[in-house]
This record gives structure tokens, C-alpha cells and sequence, in this order.
């Protein structure tokens, strides 16, 4: 099985995507191994994983929408916004209505200019938010603008009589913090709030259908690639095929003739064999990326 390629990993709570990441390096035995896009500690499900040559395409994949199941509990706010921080205020929400809930979910809906948390790993002066927060700093970040194209309520539960518990299905862009979706919904019903669950279920087309656990991976191990590179490529871009003299000059960063296409596609040789990662500009279809074999 090739070494280069992707992991679809279904990641368990309590470990950091490094983590993950470090598991992999030690499964696949080999130093080139990075992640499509950071999953918090507390969060469980899809983390892609890219090992070789296809670290390469991770910034493709990290650019990719997400979709998530989570849970929002209404009723108190923390530091980090999610179930890991202190809790630093509570306001009874036992008499929010199913109505009210709803109401304030639906303006999160759509482009929206997005407040990151302060507790997040989004750097400020070449330091992470995360650290000067927990160093005693107020951390202010700028908005951002997300699109979050579903946020749709599964159920609204009454456990405890303060508290109420939102179960919620997301698929958004990149770069959108579910925690700052429970932390504005508190704000926007006067009674705080905060994620108590994440899981996601799909990055780009990979979803947890495909995804591996790692007890899985230990059992295979080291053959941990389930997508090599060229089916990975094949999986996640439009697809061109070259002449061989395309692929001469492609594979030595010369560019080729446009078709036309909007946004990146990968290119393969005669045989079949990814070369390059292209995109159209000025004129000519010039190689992000280069993938065949030195």
C-alpha cells in the first residue's frame, strides 16, 4: 500500500489533533504526517490526515466545509465557550420557549461576521489567542465573515431546571467557530451559553462513513493509508488527463494550455499518475503544487 495519502480518522475526545497526529507519525513510521484542520480536545469525529507527499494537499482540505452535530446549553456562560472552561456566569434559561430558541439560532444562519472565541489558537502578534488569555490578558478579536448554509435544531431538552440543552446539526466554511455559534445564541436570549458536545461528521466529501478509529489504524499498522495520493487527488479535485508531452512539461513546472476551469484541478499522465495540482491564470494552467516523483 502507498505511503502517500490520506487518513479519514474518526478522533476520540480528550486528545488534540497533534496528538492524532503524533500517533500516525509512529503507526506509518515516517516524520512527514500533518492534519486537514484542528478538532478541539473535547471534539470527536472527522480529522483528515495526510502522510508523504499528500501533507501537501492538506491545504486544500483544511479550506474545505465542515459539517457538525453539537450541543448547546443555554443557561451559562464559560471562559472558553465550550464545557473545558470555568463556568463565569449562569442565568436561568428554564423559561426560554421552543419559539425563542429558534428565533435567535436563525440570524447565526447565512454570511455572518463571526467573533472567533478568545480561547482559540488564532494568533495575535505571533502569540496564540489561547495563551495570552490564560496568561490574565483580555483577548478582543476581529470578526470574521463565515457562512454557515445549515444550522438546524434536532431537539431542545429541559434536564435540569436552569438549563436548556440544544442539539443542533451545522455544515459551514471553513474558519467558523461552533463554540462562538452557542456563545452568541446565549447572548442574543440575555442568559449565556456554551458548547457541551461536538462531533464532526464530514470535511469536504469525507465523512464519518469512511473514517477509521485508531484502534483501527494500530491493527493495520504500518499500511495506516486508506486513500493513497492519486485517489485522494481524484476523490477531492475536477480531474484533467495530459498528453505525454503535457506531462513532460507540467512535471518540470512549465505550464499548460487553459480549458476554461474555475478553481484548482488535478492533472494526470498517460497513466495515470497525479502530477500536479493547477489552477488558470493569466492566460495559462500553471502548477500549484507538483506531486509526481522527483
Amino acid at each position: 500500500m502507498s505511503t502517500d495519502g490520506l487518513i479519514v480518522v474518526d478522533k476520540p475526545g480528550g486528545m488534540t489533533s497533534h496528538d492524532v497526529v503524533a500517533r500516525i507519525r509512529r503507526l506509518a513510521k515516517t516524520r512527514r504526517v500533518g492534519h486537514g484542520g484542528t478538532l478541539d480536545p473535547m471534539a470527536t469525529g472527522v480529522l483528515v490526515i495526510g502522510v508523504g507527499r499528500a501533507t501537501r494537499l492538506l491545504t486544500y482540505v483544511i479550506g474545505a466545509g465542515k459539517s457538525y452535530t453539537g450541543t448547546i446549553r443555554l443557561g451559562q456562560a464559560t471562559v472558553t465557550d465550550d464545557a473545558e472552561g470555568d463556568v463565569i456566569a449562569s442565568t436561568p434559561a428554564g423559561h426560554l420557549t421552543d419559539d425563542a430558541i429558534r428565533s435567535a439560532l436563525a440570524p447565526l444562519r447565512g454570511e455572518v461576521d463571526q467573533v472567533p472565541s478568545a480561547v482559540s489558537a488564532i494568533k495575535i502578534n505571533g502569540q496564540r489567542a489561547y495563551k495570552r488569555v490564560r496568561e490574565g490578558e483580555s483577548v478582543e478579536l476581529p470578526s470574521r465573515r463565515v457562512t454557515i448554509s445549515r444550522l438546524e435544531v434536532l431537539a431542545i431538552r429541559r434536564t435540569e431546571p436552569d438549563l436548556v440543552d440544544v442539539d443542533v446539526d451545522v455544515t459551514c466554511s471553513s474558519g467558523t467557530y461552533i463554540r462562538a455559534i452557542a456563545r452568541d445564541a446565549g447572548l442574543a436570549l440575555g442568559v449565556g451559553g456554551h458548547l457541551t458536545a461536538l462531533r464532526r461528521t464530514a470535511v469536504g466529501g469525507f465523512t464519518l462513513a469512511e473514517a477509521a478509529t485508531l484502534d483501527d489504524l494500530e491493527q493495520r499498522a504500518p499500511e495506516v493509508v486508506n486513500l493513497p495520493l492519486d485517489a485522494a487527488a481524484d476523490r477531492f479535485f475536477a480531474r484533467r488527463e495530459a498528453t505525454p508531452e503535457e506531462a513532460r512539461v507540467l512535471a518540470h513546472g512549465g505550464p499548460l494550455d487553459p480549458t476554461g476551469r474555475t478553481g484548482p484541478y488535478a492533472v494526470f499522465g498517460p497513466a495515470g499518475g497525479l502530477i500536479a495540482i493547477v489552477s488558470e491564470r493569466d492566460g495559462r494552467a500553471r502548477a500549484e503544487i507538483v506531486l509526481a516523483p522527483a
